[in-house]
């Protein structure tokens, strides 16, 4: 029987396992993109093969003896590279499902293993789709070892999701209807739960998973919106977002930030999020690699540590909606980006999110696509009241070595406005000389290389310097900062939206 949450996010952190080095080469290949309606999919026709890759294809980096990629128990190392003609993806895809089961083995023994190699799981996508809730799931089911398909129910693989933040998704649902999963995930968002639930295929796909009593899962909006229509909540205990709690059925509806009855899973929204992805962990994985999890994504760290600290208490109020820089690279962290973002954007301010490289895609530490809204390049000429660095170790030197961002941050500080940044990447600060005479934070593995580091906060303010730990505390940064710029009154009132508990 598995264990409650509450118990398991209290487990003490495990001994960290010897890194394991890999070093992989690729050529670089495009895929032309195609377009297709969800109720009449079929797979896309392949196309012809070309030399040339096309303007649109970020730069996949060739990692060599002396660039090893690290693989370690606390931080993601699979770069995983999306962009090769569909036959070679799906090998490369299978050969790096392999290749992370056999990490997880080290780590988690043979039972883990054995299950990590039969985990396949479906996270589909609309327009609208809750970002966040896509985003976690999709990132901590992969670093648990599952082989993760995320597929477009829309005609085109890009997605804009209901915070403006553009996903690409792996695959169209056309090409998974005779697949078999383990787990299918419904995230949330509107109008994303609808158009999840006008889609026929993925309908047929979840119908069959529930009749077979494999796992199924949805959170947010998508209990009431998409699994109510289709018949998959009968005889069993739902939660969904407090906002549609009314639709379902008053007898079996439970107002629980989780639920799991029988092959179901139902959560609340995107601040239950990582409550919600470590229970489809458990039950896919086992109770010792969820608590793996919550080592790794700092879980245990968030109920350790004070919410916040602050030192030399400034006002950041403006007199207009903040603008806000987010710079991103290949590796940056998935989580960490998304969730700033769309928290930032719910409280109304204006946020970009520019590319470092030399396209607007760039691919996350766990895979995930996401396109940005313009490049660093175009992104100079504006004036923002505050720039923030997302982490993610590979994503974090490539931030580092940017000589455009190196500037916009160099001159953010001596204008006296407000930076920050979380997880791997207040080491970049330091390196720069921004942190001199400020305290601050950061991922335990780089904590070490600040001077003034504070070790008892998951998020630290000094001045108008905001920096955190990441991963699982990336809520409560970008409450933060929402606190910092709008006001507490505000920020309680996303957090309410995001069904996260803050302080009143």
């Amino acid at each position: 029987m598995m264990k409650s949450l509450s118990t398991l996010f209290q487990v003490p952190a495990s001994k960290t396992p010897p890194a394991i080095s890999a070093t992989f080469r690729f050529s670089t290949l495009a895929v032309a993109g195609a377009t297709q309606n969800c109720k009449t999919q079929t797979k896309p026709t392949p196309k012809r093969r070309s030399a040339k890759p096309t303007k649109n294809v970020p730069p996949i980096p060739i990692l060599t003896p002396t660039t090893p990629l690290i693989f370690r128990s606390s931080e993601k190392g699979l770069f995983l590279v999306h962009n090769f003609f569909p036959v070679v993806f799906k090998i490369l895809q299978s050969a790096a499902g392999s290749l992370r089961g056999f990490i997880f083995f080290l780590t988690n023994g043979f039972s883990s293993l054995r299950h990590s190699f039969l985990s396949v799981v479906l996270v589909p996508i609309g327009f609208g789709t809750e970002e966040m809730e896509a985003v976690i799931m999709i990132d901590v089911l992969r670093r648990a070892g599952a082989n993760v398909t995320v597929a477009s129910v829309e005609e085109q693989l890009e997605v804009e999701a209901s915070g403006g933040t553009r996903l690409v998704a792996d695959a169209f649902i056309s090409a998974c209807s005779n697949e078999t999963f383990d787990l299918v995930a419904l995230p949330g968002g509107m109008p994303g739960s609808t158009r999840l639930r006008d889609c026929e295929i993925l309908q047929n796909i979840t119908k069959r998973q529930a009749d077979a009593k494999r796992l199924y899962a949805a959170i947010c909006a998508a209990p009431a919106v998409t699994l109510l229509p289709w018949g998959l909540l009968r005889r069993k205990q739902t939660t969904c977002h407090p906002a549609f709690m009314d639709k379902l059925p008053t007898f079996w509806a439970v107002k629980s930030n989780l639920q799991v009855s029988g092959e179901l899973t139902t959560s609340r929204g995107p601040g239950t999020s990582f409550e919600f992805a470590v229970s489809l962990v458990e039950q896919l994985f086992g109770e010792s690699a969820a608590k793996e999890i919550c080592d790794s994504m700092l879980l245990n760290i968030a109920d350790d540590n004070s919410r916040k600290e602050e030192f030399d208490e400034v006002s950041w109020s403006l007199g207009h909606a903040p603008e806000v820089l987010i710079p991103v690279a290949n590796g940056s962290e998935e989580i960490e980006v998304v969730t700033i973002v769309d928290i930032l954007r719910r409280a109304k301010a204006n946020v970009t999110v520019a590319s470092v490289e030399k396209s607007l895609q760039i691919l996350a530490s766990s895979g995930t696509k996401i396109i940005a809204d313009k490049t660093i390049s175009d992104a100079v000429d504006s004036v923002y009241d505050l720039i923030v660095l997302p982490g993610g170790a590979l994503g974090s030197e490539r931030l580092h070595k940017s000589k455009i961002l190196k500037t916009l941050l160099k001159e953010q500080q001596s204008a006296g406005r407000m930076f920050g940044a979380i997880c791997s990447s207040p080491a970049i600060l330091h390196k720069q000389g921004l942190l001199k005479d400020k305290r601050a934070t950061a991922h335990p593995s780089v904590i070490n290389k600040l001077n003034s580091a504070v070790n008892t906060a998951r998020v630290v303010i000094d001045g108008k310097l905001i920096t955190g730990k990441g991963l699982a505390t990336a809520t409560d940064f970008a409450l933060a900062i929402v606190s910092k710029l709008f006001g507490h009154a505000r920020a309680r009132s996303v957090a309410e939206g995001l069904v996260f508990e803050y302080p009143r």
